[in-house]
């Protein structure tokens, strides 16, 4: 034990250490570089940040993932929560052009446009109308209230985008050891002046590695803060007690499961696929990682977001462990007796140290009731596959849509989508929930996909970076971290 501590304590000093004062905050994403200057409106984690912060949208989110005002300065709700009206703030873009409503509703338009065929596009359906109604009064009207439309609104693919350039928080420059971001000065973003502003600002380098050299630079001092960590490479960021403090865990809502990629063979019969999703032990999956507070789940949709006038439960919840693999035992045994082969699936899993540790868990669970697992190399090759996304808001929609047939024709159900289609338009909440609630039954029948719980997301943050919190959709802006006053 002694030696094991004088091994890790380098380690720990340095990730306890302020680094260099050098006026630059680095950030490390565990991402590939591409994702860090991607374009268009399908950004994965990384390039959701950097959009952030180059083009700001009505509202935004700040770093504890409340809604705050971006290019909006303030609003109001009316109409029972179907019209949403905006005063923007008065200011000159990069060009010398002033920002206007009709600026702002032909750059949300063309946005709208962009995101059709998009899961976040079929979140922002409620949209009937967007209207310019003075200079500086912008309306966007929903065919029915949704009381999660701020929070929509705030995702960095918002962000209010002019001919290519847009109304920002931050600057962007490329340089030789990585993406520079410096904050804009407030009177640049329609704010009042700060008096030393240039003394107390830092600019933010960002880069994107993997998670080795991301965990390894971390304790090296080379980077200030690590994004993007997930699952896969949780155990590269000891959750020991000498590194408590710098390794935080957002408390993540979302869909972290597997996908069955090809009904065909085993997984062709409804039933089979369920005995899979019967076998697993969900909490015992979890325990390697020694993650606590962590829920398991056996839904799409999380217990704790269905409305008081239609409660679900977690499947299953009459039978124990042993009840539900003995059952599901039976269903394995009647297919292997039918077709006269061992039932065998490949898993898919993003390499990694965690993935390693899941796949050993999962491959014991199914093993209790008599299917065999092994690792699929490439995802085309595999039977089942790991998902693993965030929400971007609380609400059965967001879970919904991930399985529209628009979107994902394997893991979907037509009878699903209708039902979701009808809950677009119910102005009344107990019946919207109804609809969404059977959809979810719905696509639960088919067991096409198999639930396991929240997503997991961790960073590692140096005792000195103040601009971080944890927060359930897993985004901690850019902006704040240069210590930018407004």
């Amino acid at each position: 034990m002694r030696s094991w501590l004088l091994a890790f304590l380098p380690v720990f000093l340095a990730a306890c250490s302020v680094g260099s004062d050098d006026g630059v905050v680095d950030v490390a994403f565990i991402a590939a570089p591409e994702d860090l200057s991607a374009e268009g409106v399908r950004l994965g984690p990384a390039g959701q940040h950097v959009r952030a912060a180059l083009s700001t949208g009505l509202v935004r989110l700040d770093s504890n993932g409340v809604v705050v005002p971006g290019v909006a300065e303030r609003w109001i709700v009316t109409d029972g929560g179907a019209s949403y009206i905006f005063r923007i703030n008065e200011f000159d873009l990069p060009d010398g052009k002033r920002l206007t409503a009709q600026a702002v509703r032909e750059a949300l338009q063309r946005r709208l446009r962009q995101l059709r065929g998009t899961s976040l596009g079929l979140d922002l359906a409620k949209v009937r109308d967007v209207r310019a109604m003075t200079g500086r009064v912008i309306e966007i009207r929903l065919t029915s209230p949704m009381p999660d439309f701020l929070q929509l609104l705030a995702q960095p693919e918002l962000g209010i985008d002019l001919a290519g350039d847009g109304a920002r928080l931050m600057n962007r420059a490329v340089g030789d050891d990585g993406l520079v971001l410096t904050p804009l000065p407030p009177e640049q973003r329609g704010l009042p002046e700060q008096p030393g502003w240039d003394d107390v600002v830092r600019m933010v380098r960002l880069h994107a590695v993997s998670a080795p050299e991301a965990t390894g630079g971390f304790a090296q001092g080379r980077f200030d803060l690590v994004l993007g960590g997930r699952l896969s490479s949780l155990p590269l960021a000891s959750t020991g007690p000498l590194s408590r403090g710098n390794v935080r865990l957002d408390a993540a809502i979302g869909l972290f499961g597997l996908d069955v990629r090809k009904p065909s063979g085993f997984l062709g019969v409804t039933e089979n696929r369920e005995a899979l999703a019967m076998a697993i032990d969900r909490e015992a999956l979890m325990q390697p990682f020694n993650i606590g507070g962590w829920l398991a789940s056996t839904r799409i949709v999380p217990t704790a977001l269905a409305s008081a006038a239609n409660p679900t439960e977690e499947r299953w919840g009459s039978l124990s462990l042993e009840q539900r693999r003995s059952a599901a035992r039976q269903r394995v045994a009647q297919w292997r007796a039918g077709s006269g082969r061992e039932p065998k699936v490949r898993l898919y899993l993003p390499p990694g140290p965690g993935s390693d540790l899941l796949f050993d868990g999962l491959a014991e669970n199914f093993a209790a009731i008599g299917v065999s697992a092994t690792r699929a190399l490439m995802l085309s090759e595999a039977d089942l596959a790991l998902r693993d996304r965030v929400a971007r808001y609380a609400s059965p929609r967001w879970f919904l849509n991930q399985f529209n047939c628009a979107v994902d024709q394997v893991q979907c159900s037509e009878d699903a989508d209708y039902l979701v289609s009808l809950a677009l338009d119910s102005r009344d909440a107990t019946e919207e929930s109804s609809y969404l609630l059977e959809a979810e039954n719905s696509l639960l029948a088919t067991n096409l996909y198999i639930p396991l719980g929240a997503p997991i997301r961790w960073s590692l943050v140096r005792a000195d970076i103040e601009a971080f919190s944890e927060n359930p959709w897993n985004i901690h802006p850019l902006f704040p971290l240069s210590g930018a006053p407004i």
